[in-house]
């Protein structure tokens, strides 16, 4: 029989941001990921989300929301990770509206315990009314809601501009005036920022690629945790500079998701052994490396939970 729940995905969060830690997050976008994510994460005696985000349903194989709670629920191991509902975008990569109350609502009628609504194609106004809209439908369920402020390229369709020019320039960080007005007036739990990070593509040649490796602005981080005072998210972790990612958790960063590195491990494998179990043990090699040699977490889930 599991261990009953008795930390909130919220309370988890919180002690890890306290600790100088973060909770990884390892996006799903093929069903049989699910076993040997949660394998790795409890071979390593670490604590994670595992998480879908809408395009891994709609451009990937997570067929469902409702599909990928049934894969957890069958390997579960609650004293170790929780399922996360990742971007559910108002606006989505291809310019398209989206329903995102009613995948959200599905979502939480699901028992998924925590969710993302991403408004950040909106302007502001728009994007604090939509987030406030999901806070208080997660609050009433006793979920935690995620946000996103600023603008973490990479999804969209089309090669990106050169990836210098994005961080010399600063295009699309998320802005420090405008995003201590954003969790105030959103009410929203965690926020993922943009300061130099990016999106694996998942389009096109460029998704097999390997990504950009992405520094981060620490003085900008710096200033959005003093301005925000709330535990801020990391989107695109995947091939991020190790020593900026180590400094930007020290520094507030309580969340990283991780895509492109488990994603692309899965697809190499499966390319060239046809073999989904070959598949799997790829992408548990992958994530046990991850914890363990890259982000340092390897019994690290006793000071979490």
């Amino acid at each position: 029989m599991k261990t009953v729940q008795l930390q909130t995905t919220a309370d988890i969060v919180n002690n890890a941001q306290r600790a100088g830690l973060m909770i990884p997050a390892f996006n799903v976008p093929y069903l049989p990921m699910v076993e040997p994510l949660i394998r790795a994460v409890v071979d390593q005696d670490c604590f994670a989300l595992i998480e879908v985000a809408r395009l891994e349903w709609i451009k990937f194989e997570a067929q469902s929301p409702a599909a990928v709670m049934a894969e957890f629920v069958k390997w579960n191991e609650p004293d170790y990770v929780r399922i996360h509902l990742d971007h559910v975008p108002v606006i989505d990569e291809d310019n398209q509206r989206v329903d995102f109350l009613a995948i959200i609502r599905e979502a939480i009628e699901l028992g998924y315990h925590s969710v993302m609504v991403d408004g950040s194609r909106l302007d502001l106004e728009e994007n604090i009314k939509a987030t406030r809209q999901v806070v208080e439908m997660a609050h009433q369920a006793g979920l935690p809601c995620e946000a996103e402020l600023g603008a973490v390229l990479g999804h969209e369709a089309g090669p990106l501009p050169p990836y210098e020019d994005l961080f010399e320039s600063g295009l699309g960080f998320t802005d420090i005036q405008e995003a201590e007005r954003f969790v105030r007036e959103s009410g929203c739990d965690w926020l993922s920022v943009a300061i130099g990070n990016i999106h694996g593509a998942v389009s096109g040649v460029l998704k097999d690629k390997k990504k950009v490796e992405a520094r981060l602005n620490l003085d900008h981080l710096d200033r959005l945790r003093e301005a925000t005072c709330t535990p801020l998210v990391l989107h695109g972790g995947s091939g991020v500079k190790r020593e900026h990612l180590l400094a930007a958790i020290k520094k507030g960063i309580a969340k990283v998701n991780i895509g492109t590195e488990i994603r692309q491990a899965y697809e190499s494998a499966l390319r060239e052994s046809g073999n989904v179990i070959a598949a799997q043990d790829a992408v548990y090699e992958r994530t046990c490396w991850l914890i363990r040699d890259y982000f340092g977490l390897a019994g690290s889930r006793r000071l979490v939970k």
